[in-house]
C-alpha cells in the first residue's frame, strides 16, 4: 500500500510542486494552504506522514510539529524551510522532526528526504511488532510446562528477570536453555534494548575475541575497518554466551575484567569503553567440574553463577510431555497447513514411554515430523519414527536382562536390542546408547568374537 503524506504549505506552488513530485514516485498526496486545516484533515484521515513549511502566516511549522506529536504521535513530520540555520534545523529535530530540507530544493532531493522518513516509520513500526511479538513468545507464563519443576523454573524467571545480576542456565541439549534466557530479558526493564547472542563453541578463540569486543581497523591482516563487537550491541541489553564452558582460558579473562569492571578494549584498540550489559550464560555440562579440572577460571565461575537455573531433562519431567506435544502439533498443523487434532493414547503411551536423549527438541522434531507425514487428524503409533520405541530393561514390554547377569553381560543384551529396535542402523543405535559410533562397532566386534569362542 502507497504511503500517504499530508503537505502543509501557504505558497500555492509549492504545494502543486510537491504534490506532482511526490504523486509522481507514488505516494499518496493530499495538500492545505494552513496548519489549522492540517489538523482537521488529520483528524479525518490518517496519514503516514506530515511535510510542513516552517514559516507560515497562521500556524508556523514548529506548532504544527508539537501539535502533530501530541495529536497524532504515529505520524511523522519533515519540515520544509528556506530559513535554513542550524538554529532552526536543532529546534526542528529537538521538537521531534524526523527529518528537515531547504528551500528551494529538486524533485530528487524531496523524494528522497519522504522516502527516508517513509522506510523509517516503516522500520519503526516493525520493530514494535517484532518486540510485542517476542515478548509474547517469550513470556515465561507461555514457556508450557505445568511440572513442579517447571513451574520453580517459572518462578526463578520471575524473580530474576528484574535484577542486574548474572544468569547460569544449565541443562542437557534441548531443554529449552536459550527459551528461558529470551523470557528472562523480554520480561525485564531491558525488554526494550538488545538481545544478542553469541555461540562460544562455534567460533575460534580468535574470532570469538572479536566478535565479543570488536576490533579496530588494521589489529589484524584482513581488520579492514572497525568492527562493532556484541558487548557494545547489547548495551543497555541482553548478552546471552551459549556454551560458555566452550571459552578459552585466555579469554575468560578478559570477560572476567568485563564483569569486574564494565568496560574493555576493542581488539588492536586502547579505549576502555563502558558499557551497561547484563549477562546470561547457558552450558549443557558441570561448570564445577570443568573449574576442578583446570578448563574454567573459578573466579569467572563465581561471577557467572549468581543466580543459576537448571533446566530437567524431559525424562524427568514426563507429565509435560502431553502439553508439549499438544503445543506442537498446534503449532505445525497451523504451519503446514494440515488440521491433525490431537495424538492417540497409544501414541502418547509410546511418547512417554520415549527415554528423550534429545530432551524437548527431539519431541519437537518428532511431532513436526509427524504432523507433516500423517493424512489423519489424530496421531497415532505408526505415525512415529521405530526410534521412539522404549528400551526398558527387566520388565513390561522392553528387554529381559535375566537375573545373575554380569555387567558385560547386560551390556551386550542392551546394545544388541537397541540396535535391533534400530534396524541395524548403527547411528541412530549409537546416538539412543549415548556411545559413538565407532565404540558400538568394536563393542559389537567383542560380541562377535566371544560369541566365536
Amino acid at each position: 500500500m502507497a504511503a500517504s503524506v499530508l503537505v502543509i504549505d501557504d505558497e500555492q506552488l509549492m504545494r502543486d510542486f510537491v504534490k506532482e513530485t511526490l504523486s509522481r514516485s507514488g505516494y499518496k498526496v493530499a495538500v492545505t494552504a494552513d496548519g489549522k486545516s492540517g489538523m482537521e484533515i488529520l483528524e479525518k484521515e490518517p496519514f503516514d506522514l506530515v511535510v510542513t513549511d516552517l514559516k507560515m502566516s497562521q500556524m508556523d511549522g514548529l506548532e504544527v510539529l508539537r501539535q502533530v506529536r501530541t495529536s497524532f504521535p504515529g505520524v511523522d513530520v519533515v519540515v520544509m524551510t528556506a530559513y535554513a540555520t542550524v538554529e532552526t534545523a536543532v529546534s526542528a529535530l529537538k521538537a521531534g522532526a524526523i527529518d528537515y530540507i531547504m528551500k528551494p530544493f529538486t524533485p530528487d532531493e524531496i523524494e528522497v528526504v519522504v522516502q527516508k522518513a517513509v522506510e523509517h516509520k516503516r522500520l519503526e513500526e516493525e520493530n514494535l511488532y517484532l518486540r510485542s511479538e517476542l515478548k509474547e513468545l517469550y513470556n515465561s507464563e507461555q514457556m508450557v510446562g505445568k511440572s513442579e519443576a517447571m513451574r520453580a523454573v517459572h518462578d526463578q524467571i520471575r524473580k530474576v528477570a528484574p535484577s542486574r545480576a548474572t544468569v547460569l542456565i544449565c541443562g542437557e541439549t534441548g531443554t529449552g536453555k536459550e527459551l528461558v534466557a529470551r523470557a528472562i530479558h523480554y520480561t525485564s526493564p531491558r525488554r526494550n534494548k538488545p538481545f544478542i547472542k553469541i555461540n562460544c563453541a562455534a567460533l575460534s578463540a580468535g574470532l570469538l575475541e572479536s566478535e565479543l569486543f570488536g576490533h579496530e581497523k588494521g589489529s589484524f591482516t584482513g581488520a579492514d575497518r572497525r568492527k562493532i563487537g556484541r558487548f557494545e550491541l547489547a548495551n543497555e541489553g541482553t548478552l546471552l554466551l551459549d556454551e560458555i564452558s566452550e571459552m578459552n582460558v585466555d579469554l575468560q579473562a578478559k570477560l572476567l575484567r568485563v564483569l569486574q569492571e564494565r568496560e574493555f578494549e576493542r581488539v588492536g584498540g586502547t579505549t576502555p569503553i563502558g558499557v551497561d550489559t547484563r549477562i546470561v550464560s547457558t552450558t549443557n555440562k558441570v561448570l564445577r567440574d570443568a573449574v576442578e579440572s583446570g578448563k574454567f577460571r573459578e573466579d569467572l565461575f563465581f561471577r557467572l553463577n549468581v543466580v543459576p537455573i537448571h533446566l530437567p531433562p524431559l525424562r524427568e519431567r514426563k507429565e509435560d510431555i502431553p502439553p508439549l506435544a499438544q503445543h506442537f502439533l498446534r503449532k505445525f498443523s497451523r504451519e503446514n497447513g494440515r488440521r491433525v487434532e490431537r495424538v492417540s493414547q497409544e501414541a502418547m503411551k509410546l511418547l512417554l514411554g520415549h527415554s528423550w536423549p534429545g530432551n524437548v527438541r527431539e519431541l519437537e522434531n518428532c511431532i513436526e515430523r509427524a504432523v507433516v507425514l500423517s493424512n489423519d487428524k489424530v496421531l497415532r503409533p505408526e505415525h512415529f519414527s521405530f526410534e521412539l520405541t522404549p528400551v526398558k530393561s527387566g520388565h513390561g514390554d522392553g528387554i529381559s536382562i535375566p537375573h545373575g547377569s554380569t555387567v558385560d553381560e547386560a551390556a551386550r543384551i542392551l546394545t544388541e536390542d537397541t540396535l535391533a529396535r534400530c534396524n541395524d542402523n548403527r547411528t541412530r543405535a549409537a546416538k539412543s546408547l549415548g556411545i559413538s559410533v565407532r565404540t558400538l562397532r568394536n563393542k559389537l566386534h567383542e560380541y562377535a568374537g566371544k560369541t566365536g569362542n
